[in-house]
This record gives C-alpha cells, structure tokens and sequence, in this order.
C-alpha cells in the first residue's frame, strides 16, 4: 500500500472524508484541517484516498485535552489525532497499514510509545476492537468537556 505525505491539493477530499465520519472523529473546517497539519508530527494517506493519519507528538503543545492528557503523563510519544477509512475500503488493512507507517516514523525519532483515544460514549466499538488487536492497552477514561464525549485513552508501546 502506497502511503505518502498529505498535501494541500490533497486537502478538499480529506476534509470531505474526514467530515463524513464527523461522529467518530469530529468534523473540522478547512482552516482546523490546515491547522493540524500544520502543528501534526506525521500527516499521513493512502495514495489512492481511501484513508489517512494525523498524530501529534509529545513535543507538541497540547491539541485539545485528549493530546493534553498523554502530554502530562508521558514523556515521549505519537498521538495518534484522527485516523479516517473510507467506508468502501474498511477491512483491507488501510487503517493497519497506516498505524505501521506511524510507527516506523516514531521508530526512526526514538519515540516507542503509540498513543490515541477511543470513543465509548457513543460507542465505537469496531475501534475499540480494531486497537485491541494491534495489542493498544487502555490506559484512562475521560469525558470530552468540548463535546460530552467519553473516551478510552490507549496506549501501545513499539
């Protein structure tokens, strides 16, 4: 699977994608969605479109509380912000192969520790089930002041 760094042309679909999925990762506008990649430690996607990846890492400041919360407890780390699948090419590994980038970019920069949340209220379960097979530990719960979401955050040492 060809992954490749996001671009500005790359931007319209993005946020069009990302803003479909708005329940499970917060719908953005395009100067949120330039904001994170602009701040982002690894801007990811699959060359075709079908899916893509923005962490931030612990040196960056806090995006939002989420980022926030790992930030105060870890010292090194890739949060993983948002990672979205177009709904046609979930199960064929998109996300997996995404995760893997992520973690060979982590690798490189001596940072061996994965990070993200996961919402349970309302439920994502396939997430839950996605990190739990790439071996992603719970690790805290919270709720979302900005949202009134309840996430699960999770952790994967690499």
């Amino acid at each position: 699977m060809d992954i490749r760094n996001i671009t500005a042309a790359d931007l319209p679909a993005l946020l069009a994608l990302n803003n479909a999925e708005a329940e499970r990762v917060n719908a953005l506008t395009p100067e949120a969605l330039e904001g994170l990649l602009s701040r982002a430690f690894a801007a990811r996607m699959v060359a075709d479109g079908s899916g893509f990846l923005i962490a931030f890492d612990h040196a960056t400041p806090p995006q939002g509380p989420n980022h926030a919360w790992f930030t105060a407890r870890e010292s090194y780390f890739a949060y993983i912000d948002r990672v979205v699948v177009a709904p046609a090419a979930r199960g064929r590994g998109v996300a997996r192969a995404l995760y893997e980038d992520l973690a060979a970019i982590a690798r490189a920069e001596q940072t061996h520790l994965l990070t993200c949340e996961v919402n349970l209220d309302p439920p994502n379960p396939e997430s839950l089930a996605f990190h739990e097979k790439l071996g992603f530990a719970a690790c805290g719960e919270a709720v979302d002041r900005r949202n009134g979401k309840r996430v699960q955050y999770l952790r994967k040492p690499i």
